[in-house]
């Protein structure tokens, strides 16, 4: 690889803020930490790892990098910049996702088909799109607040697709034969799982959901906020191991059709399903393919890369279910928002730790958490007008929603009222499984 993916730095300062004030955003620190963080992802790979795309769902590393560069110049730059110059007029087209009302696209199960630009080019052009936005954050003292949202909404936007670059690589790098590591797993403390006790809400009325205040951010499908009522309900304390998983397996977990939804059962079945995705079984044990090559399997250690309909599964053998998304929310509105996030390179979900059992462990960070809810619109929600519309809103339907962050979640990009989605089959995503019951 031809040196390291270029890095902008830019040389604008956010504005001094009058004494006795609250300091100005410092809007071009945080442009460039969230713009670095995509090239530091990128650094240990080949233009051959960047280039491919190894299923319909996933999007080449080189293709993400455009992405997220592309935000940024449709959304922001062509609609502020009086005689914007475009870097390639094609790049319009080749990387624009699902945006209708922004024109043409290119397939997306053919993303990988893309060998030019070169990943050069594609270094090149975020260096394009990083100047011209330099030139517009040097100026957010004057920029109308709509726009302040706008880049705001391009970073965080960019945030996922960074979650999205590992789990799209780990699919990639698992298709090889090789078995090939990405990056050596940082040493950690192990230990033996925690017992797992029930933690216990009363029947009673709750809110969730967001109503933005000033200069706050949320993504338009955590609002509005709105009333609930939960039954009394319990919450494990802590996420499904890898071990409690084994045993489902050993039990027959996947040759029991009466453990499994219709739909569940049929797809498992078409598709072999006989343990999470990258579990394999060389010889008497079970081996997972990680970021990290292979690896033996950690008991104590959260299963993940498992389906709704596994989840599903897994909690009706517990006797258990999957909790609804008002009632996570209820209980991560009461916890401190910490955990296993990006910013710690774990690159793999943790066990427990031992602690005080009043208050559920791994809500966030660690694997995303499914649970029983249909992803759709809460009462009263809008969506936003013009383009940045097809966010969210067109994708409400035939997907569950899932909570609360992962190993690869930047913090600074998760809260309460987060909305994660996907169909019930997905299973390349880092998605595990929290008990409840009545």
């Amino acid at each position: 690889m031809p040196g390291k993916l270029a890095q902008l730095k830019p040389a604008c300062t956010s504005p001094a803020a009058p004494a006795n004030t609250t300091p100005a955003p410092d809007w071009c620190g945080r442009y460039r930490e969230v713009r670095q963080a995509s090239v530091a992802l990128a650094e240990d790979l080949t233009p051959e790892d960047c280039a491919l795309q190894s299923m319909p769902d996933a999007s080449p590393i080189k293709w993400h990098l455009a992405h997220t560069s592309w935000f940024f110049e449709t959304f922001v730059l062509e609609q502020t910049q009086p005689g914007y110059r475009h870097f390639h007029p094609q790049y319009r087209v080749l990387f624009n996702s699902y945006y209708v009302a922004v024109g043409e696209r290119h397939p997306r199960p053919e993303r990988g088909l893309i060998s030019r630009p070169s990943l050069d080019d594609i270094q090149r052009y975020r260096v394009h799109v990083d100047l011209a936005m330099q030139r517009v954050l040097q100026k957010t003292a004057s920029l109308d607040p709509a726009l302040l949202g706008l880049i705001t909404l391009g970073l965080h936007h960019e945030q996922q697709h960074q979650e999205l670059m590992l789990t799209d690589l780990k699919h990639l790098l698992s298709r090889n034969p090789l078995k090939p590591a990405y990056r050596p797993l940082h040493p950690t403390v192990g230990h033996a799982a925690t017992a797992l006790s029930w933690i216990h809400y009363p029947a009673r009325e709750h809110h969730i959901g967001v109503n933005a205040a000033p200069g706050e951010f949320i993504f338009d499908n955590e609002s509005p906020r709105h009333r609930v009522f939960n039954e009394g309900y319990a919450l494990a304390s802590r996420l499904v191991t890898n071990g409690e998983y084994l045993a489902f397996i050993a039990d027959g977990g996947y040759t029991r059709a009466e453990l499994w939804l219709s739909e569940g059962w049929d797809v498992a079945q078409a598709q072999r399903w006989q343990a999470p995705l990258y579990w394999e079984k060389p010889g008497a044990d079970w081996q997972h393919f990680t970021l990290a090559g292979m690896q033996d399997i950690d008991p104590a250690a959260p299963v993940y890369h498992v389906s709704y309909f596994e989840a599903d599964a897994y909690a009706r053998r517990a006797q258990a279910r999957l909790p609804s998304e008002a009632e996570w929310e209820a209980a991560a509105a009461h916890c401190p928002l910490d955990g296993n996030f990006a910013e710690y390179n774990n690159l793999r979900a943790l066990a427990a730790t031992p602690g005080a059992h009043h208050t559920p462990q791994q809500l966030y960070g660690d694997v995303w958490e499914w649970t029983q809810s249909a992803y759709a619109p809460y009462p009263g929600y809008r969506a936003a007008p013009g383009a940045v519309g097809e966010y969210n809103g067109k994708f409400m339907v035939n997907q569950y929603v899932l909570r609360g962050g992962s190993f690869a979640t930047p913090r600074s990009h998760i809260r309460a009222s987060y909305r994660n989605f996907f169909p019930a089959a997905a299973r390349w995503r880092f998605s595990g499984i929290r008990l409840a019951r009545p």
